[in-house]
C-alpha cells in the first residue's frame, strides 16, 4: 500500500531534493516527464481504514511485558535444554506458549487452531538427535484459506557458548520480544475475520542453525500454504545502543534483493532488464513502510537492502529458500552487550539479555506495525502473479495482468530507477491492462497492485519472475 502523496522524511534527502510532494519525482532529471494526473473520479476506492487504527490502539504494552516476564522465568530456553521440567527449559516454555495460544482461542470462540510441527535433527550445533518443535496458531481465512500471512519469533535463547544448555539465558530481547509480538498480534487480530489465513508462530532452534524456521517452512509446503509474507521478528525490543544513543522511532526491515530460488535463466533476464531491487520481499518491506507512514505516529521503517545483518542470519532465510517472500524485522540500534552473553558484570559493564533492556512502548509500536501489516494483507486481494510490461521503441508503456479474486480494480505504479519507494500511480479500474502515455519504459520501474472494494491493496508486484510472489517457470527464449 504505497503512499500516493508521500513526503520525504529525512533531512538529508530533503536538502538534496527539495520537498517531495504530490508524487513529484525527487530523483528525476528536469527533462523527465512527470506522472500523468488521474481524474478525481477515477482514483479507485479510498485506501484509509479506521479499523486499522482501532487494531493499533488495542496492542497493550502490559501484555507484552507479561509475556516476556513469563518466558524469562523459565531460566533458559536453549534448544538442547530440559524438555520435561514443568518450570525450566525449552519444554516448559513451549508448553506455556501453547497454553497461551489456546487461551486466546477460547476468548475468540475457538477461532485458532494450535499445532506443533516438529522434526528430529542433528548437526554441528545439535550433536545428538533432538526434537525441534514450533508452536503455531492458525486463524483460518474465510475466503482464501490457502493464502497465508505469517508472523514469527524464536523461542530459544543462548549465552556466550552456543552449546551451553544449562546456564541461565533469559533471552528477553533475543527473542522473547519477537515471540511476545506474535502472541500479542494473535490476541488482537483473533477478534477479526480475514479473507486470508493468519499464522502466529514461536519457533525453536534458531540459535542452533535456523532449525525452527526450516521446520515451519517445510510444514507450510506440506500443508499447501501459499505464504505471501513471513514477518520474522527477531530482536525487536531494545532502543539503546552501547554508545548510549536511543532510537525509539525507527524499526529496520531487511529484505533480499534477488530471490534465493532464482534460476540461472531468470537471473540472466533480470541482469539485463532489471528487478534487482524488486523481489517480492523487497516490495513487502515497502508495504510495511507505507503502513507505518500512514497509521503510526512518530514511528517509521528503515528499509535495509540486505537479507539480514552483515554476516548474520535469521529464521526468514529458510522461508526464502523455500520460495516464500520473507523479511526480517529488527530494532534500529542494537546493543551487543545484551546479545549472546553470559550474565555478568565486567569492566563496569553489565552483560546479558535481561528484561530491563526491553523498551515496552517501543515493542508495542513494533507489534502494531506487524499487526496492521498482517490485517491489511489479509483483507486485500492476493498479489498478482503474471504482471507483464511492454514498451520497447515506444513513448508509452503498457502493463498487463490477470485478474485475481476479491479485486474490484488494479493500480499501476511506477518510480524512478533510483527511488526507494513507489512514486506515481494510475488507477486502471477493473481492467487487465493499462497504457501510460509518455512514460518511457527505459526510465522507470513498474508494478501493479490489486485493490479490494474496501480499498485494501496487495503489495505492488514487479513484472516477471523477479517480482512474482509465487514461483514462475523460466522465461521463453534463449
Amino acid at each position: 500500500m504505497p503512499q500516493r502523496h508521500r513526503s520525504v522524511r529525512t533531512l538529508s534527502v530533503l536538502l538534496l531534493s527539495g520537498a517531495m510532494l504530490h508524487g513529484v519525482n525527487a530523483w528525476a532529471k528536469p527533462a523527465k516527464p512527470e506522472a500523468p494526473v488521474a481524474e478525481a473520479s477515477a482514483v479507485g476506492p479510498v485506501d484509509d481504514h479506521p479499523v486499522l487504527r482501532e487494531i493499533a490502539a488495542q496492542v497493550d504494552p502490559a501484555q507484552l511485558h507479561a509475556t516476556i516476564e513469563k518466558l524469562v522465568s523459565f531460566g533458559t530456553r536453549h534448544t538442547l535444554s530440559d524438555t520435561t521440567s514443568p518450570d525450566r527449559g525449552i519444554g516448559a516454555a513451549r508448553a506455556w506458549v501453547k497454553s497461551r495460544f489456546e487461551a486466546i482461542s477460547k476468548d475468540c470462540g475457538g477461532c485458532l487452531t494450535v499445532v506443533t510441527p516438529a522434526q528430529t535433527v542433528s548437526g554441528k550445533r545439535v550433536p545428538t538427535p533432538t526434537e525441534v518443535m514450533d508452536v503455531v496458531a492458525v486463524l483460518k481465512g474465510t475466503e482464501e484459506p490457502q493464502r497465508v500471512i505469517l508472523i514469527a519469533g524464536h523461542l530459544d535463547s543462548r549465552v556466550t557458548d552456543v552449546m551451553n544448555a544449562t546456564a541461565d539465558a533469559p533471552g528477553a530481547n533475543d527473542d522473547a520480544s519477537g515471540v511476545a509480538a506474535a502472541i500479542e498480534a494473535a490476541r488482537v487480530l483473533s477478534h477479526h475475520k480475514f479473507r486470508a489465513t493468519l499464522v502466529f508462530a514461536a519457533l525453536s532452534g534458531e540459535e542452533q542453525g535456523l532449525l525452527g524456521g526450516k521446520v515451519l517452512a517445510d510444514y507450510a509446503k506440506e500443508q499447501g500454504w501459499q505464504v505471501e509474507a513471513d514477518l520474522n521478528n527477531d530482536i525487536v525490543g531494545n532502543t539503546q545502543g552501547e554508545d548510549g544513543v536511543v532510537d525509539n522511532t525507527h524499526i529496520r526491515v531487511f529484505s533480499e534483493g534477488t530471490k534465493a530460488v532464482e534460476t540461472v535463466k531468470q537471473a540472466n533476464q533480470r541482469r539485463y532488464s532489471g528487478g534487482e531491487v524488486d523481489s517480492p520481499s523487497r516490495n513487502l518491506a515497502r508495504y510495511m513502510d507505507s503502513i507505518a507512514t500512514r497509521y503510526l505516529d512518530n514511528f517509521s521503517v528503515r528499509m535495509v537492502y540486505r537479507t539480514d545483518r552483515f554476516g548474520r542470519g535469521g529464521d526468514q532465510v529458510p522461508f526464502l529458500e523455500a520460495g516464500f517472500p520473507a523479511v526480517r524485522v529488527t530494532e534500529a540500534h542494537e546493543n551487543y552487550t545484551r546479545q549472546h552473553q553470559d550474565l555478568r558484570t565486567e569492566g563496569g559493564v553489565r552483560y546479558g539479555d535481561t528484561i530491563d533492556g526491553v523498551d515496552f512502548p517501543y515493542l508495542a509500536q513494533v507489534t502494531r506495525l506487524n499487526a496492521l501489516t498482517m490485517a491489511s494483507l489479509a483483507w486485500a486481494p492476493a498479489p498478482l502473479s503474471d504482471v507483464k510490461v511492454e514498451g520497447a521503441l515506444r513513448h508509452d508503456t503498457t502493463l498487463s495482468w490477470t485478474k485475481v479474486p476479491g479485486a474490484v480494480g488494479y493500480r499501476a505504479w511506477w518510480r524512478d530507477t533510483l527511488a526507494p519507494s513507489w512514486q506515481h500511480d494510475r488507477w486502471a479500474g477493473d481492467a487487465t491492462t493499462v497504457t501510460l502515455p509518455n512514460i518511457v519504459i527505459d526510465d522507470w520501474f513498474f508494478g501493479v497492485a490489486a485493490v479490494s472494494k474496501d480499498g485494501y491493496a496487495s503489495p505492488v508486484v514487479y513484472p516477471g519472475p523477479a517480482g512474482s510472489f509465487v514461483a514462475m517457470p523460466d522465461p521463453a527464449g534463449p
